[in-house]
């Protein structure tokens, strides 16, 4: 995907909304964008592994891991699952982790930071449902694209 989210936000001011500066950029493709989809989880994946073993179809995965920089929500095998599937990004609102591995892969990845310990598997959260955090809220059928200037939303397709 070609864009910047400078460009985007010149062009369309009015229609953006601009996470505050708190993800950094992880993965292969330094640039993603598409359609939202989400989840609200805490320390516990599972539900991203299901999710992106999913057919993507270009979407973006927001997830909302509650902040939490205690267990890593994504590493190497659900990203590889995710670029099997044909997902553009993953924003995580938590930690990742294998961040080298995940650097290396066609795939977008913004979070909070790096913890090398795996999360819990007790399926716990929600699926699709509308979140907030960094004075944004993303909710399924807006639109986020992300790049190494930063994560912005959507109500509409913007590229």
């Amino acid at each position: 995907m070609d864009f910047h989210t400078a460009d985007l936000c010149d062009a369309h001011e009015d229609r953006v909304r601009v996470l505050a500066p708190m993800l950094r950029s992880y993965g292969g493709a330094r640039a993603a964008g598409g359609p939202v989809r989400t989840l609200k989880i805490f320390e516990d994946n599972a539900l991203v592994r299901e999710m992106l073993a999913e057919p993507g179809q270009g979407a973006m995965l927001v997830i909302d891991g509650g902040g939490s920089l205690r267990r890593a929500l994504l590493g190497d095998n659900l990203a590889e699952l995710a670029v099997k599937n044909g997902w553009a990004g993953v924003v995580v609102y938590g930690c990742i982790r294998d961040s080298a591995a995940i650097g290396r892969l066609p795939l977008g990845v913004w979070a909070l930071a790096t913890h090398p310990m795996k999360t819990v598997k007790r399926g716990e959260g929600q699926r699709d449902v509308p979140v907030s955090f960094g004075g944004v809220t993303f909710a399924p059928g807006m639109f986020a694209y992300a790049d190494e200037d930063g994560v912005i939303v959507s109500d509409a397709p913007l590229v």
